[in-house]
């Protein structure tokens, strides 16, 4: 598949993610929702999104949408560091133009009260400190991850059965999870985005630090400690599969020869 149209297709499936995530959490805050309501909301606008758009274009590009999973593909070397590069710039730019557009086409005085979607650490009624939102945030991704590489990298994955739901459900239950804590971005392009968009760089490498550090240890703990079992076990069984069909071979040769004199 030519670069480009890989590229394309990161670019509208990070804009469709960044655009319904903040216009879910403007739409949630308009209509009042707030505590468990407001979050379930919020999650499953972006695990919907998610699955849907990486159902729709994952045969294409890949269905990465954030440069975390892109880390974790390079890492699981499924993906040359050269073509993450571009790929990764493709969901900043998708993750702007979606945050840009969604400051224009929302009021300003509903998107303000959310900080146009932008996540950010819990400081009302508890303080997560810097340390604590990076942990949270590389937990998370993580698990999302970890999932995405057991699901699409895996050449015995389920995505062939599944697409992408598996991703979706685990990024929305990452949300319900994380969101009160630090937003639960859980994709550095989720973050980067709205902020520039709207101007709020609160904490923001802690949206850079954890979701790339728990995306690469994920990638690199199903790659080499998962995938690769699976692949030296299957090795062994086949080698040993062809060593006994020889000696089979050499008992039947052996059966089939005709008796000396004496024995007959």
């Amino acid at each position: 598949m030519p670069l480009w149209k890989r590229l394309f297709c990161e670019f509208v499936g990070t804009f469709a993610l960044v655009f319904v995530g903040v216009g879910a959490l403007v739409a949630a805050g308009f209509a009042g929702a707030e505590g468990g309501a407001g979050m379930i909301t919020v999650a499953l606008a972006h695990g919907l999104v998610v699955a849907v758009m990486a159902t729709a274009v994952g045969h294409v590009s890949g269905g990465h949408f954030n440069p975390a999973v892109t880390l974790g593909t390079v890492v699981a070397q499924a993906v040359r560091a050269a073509d993450a590069t571009a790929y990764v710039v493709s969901q900043l730019a998708g993750a702007l133009a979606a945050a840009g557009l969604a400051r224009v086409a929302f009021p300003i005085e509903v998107w303000q009260k959310v900080r146009l979607g932008t996540p950010r650490l819990a400081d009302e009624g508890m303080r997560v400190t810097f340390g604590q939102g990076i942990l949270i945030e590389a937990l998370l991704t993580f698990l999302l991850v970890w999932v995405f590489a057991a699901v699409v990298l895996d050449p015995k994955g389920a995505f062939a059965r599944v697409a992408g739901l598996p991703v979706g459900l685990v990024y929305a239950a990452g949300i319900m999870a994380g969101e009160p804590f630090t937003g639960a971005a859980m994709n550095p392009a989720r973050a980067f985005g709205p902020a520039l968009a709207g101007g709020y760089w609160d904490d923001h490498l802690v949206y850079w630090i954890g979701p790339l550090v728990g995306g690469a240890v994920a990638a690199a703990a199903y790659r080499y400690l998962v995938q690769r079992g699976g692949e030296e076990q299957r090795q062994d069984d086949e080698a040993g599969g062809r060593t006994s069909t020889r000696a089979r071979r050499r008992r039947g040769r052996a059966s089939a020869l005709p008796l000396p004199p004496g024995r007959r």
